[in-house]
């Protein structure tokens, strides 16, 4: 069987999130997602900033709470991939998060993109695994909540740009001729979490919200690292001000 027929609508889960952790009716509802122990730093640091929990995904994963402008927020650094996020994820829901705010990083398939710009997926194309697991057969996943998020970034007057992303699990195999097919396509930019997380929120009905801000590019004779390990601390925290000002608007 080909592992785009995965999807399984039939049975259920053999082990389940709530196998292994409880669900809490203290738990924040709205959760914060980041990808860098650089943010989740600049969140201890924040006033009120408690530990509400932990996660065992090899390491421990602490789980953080925080109120911003009036409302309770978890906030966690996530392992990176879809299958890791995803099963953070599973485990988060489980506890009682319903609204999830994902922000990282992502390459670019188009140099003019400046390092920095911030990205809101609209459609992630499949190639990883996990999505086919949870939603059925298909190329690409349509972001639901792609426009909210949007209305979001012209409230707060940031500049964006809507498409597009290639979700791939294959960080060293990100090819050049798959990389022209997905530009091609529409794709303006690439990740490896956007088609997974999205699949779950959708197949557990919760809301997934993402947005994605610029780094390295692969549009060009070779790969451009550009600001990749080179944002300064302040940059971090207006990316995470940014993460925590939606989620107190949603």
């Amino acid at each position: 069987m080909s592992i785009v027929s995965s999807f399984d609508i039939n049975s259920e889960e053999v082990l389940k999130a709530t196998d292994v952790v409880k669900k809490s009716d203290r738990f924040p509802k709205t959760v914060v997602v980041t990808f860098k122990d650089k943010v989740l730093e600049l969140v201890k640091e924040m006033n009120g900033s408690k530990c509400i929990g932990e996660m065992n995904m090899g390491y421990t994963i602490p789980i953080y709470e925080v109120t911003y402008k009036g409302k309770s927020i978890a906030v966690y650094n996530t392992l990176l991939g879809g299958a890791g996020s995803a099963a953070c994820m599973e485990e988060v829901i489980a506890r009682g998060g319903e609204k999830f705010i994902f922000f990282g990083s992502c390459g670019t398939l188009d140099k003019n993109i400046a390092p920095g710009h911030f990205i809101i997926p609209s459609d992630a194309y499949r190639d990883e695994g996990t999505s086919y697991h949870y939603a059925p057969e298909g190329d690409y996943i349509n972001v639901k909540t792609a426009s909210k998020i949007s209305e979001i970034f012209e409230e707060l007057k940031l500049p964006n740009i809507i498409t597009k992303t290639w979700t791939t699990d294959a960080l060293y195999r990100e090819t050049r001729g798959n990389m022209e097919k997905r530009k091609s396509e529409g794709c303006l930019a690439v990740d490896m979490e956007c088609a997974s997380v999205m699949a779950v929120g959708q197949f557990r009905n919760v809301d997934v919200f993402q947005f994605l801000y610029a780094e390295d590019t692969l549009d060009g004779i070779c790969w451009d690292s550009r600001t990749m390990g080179k944002v300064p601390s302040d940059t971090y925290d207006a990316y995470l001000r940014t993460a925590l000002n939606i989620a107190a608007m949603l």
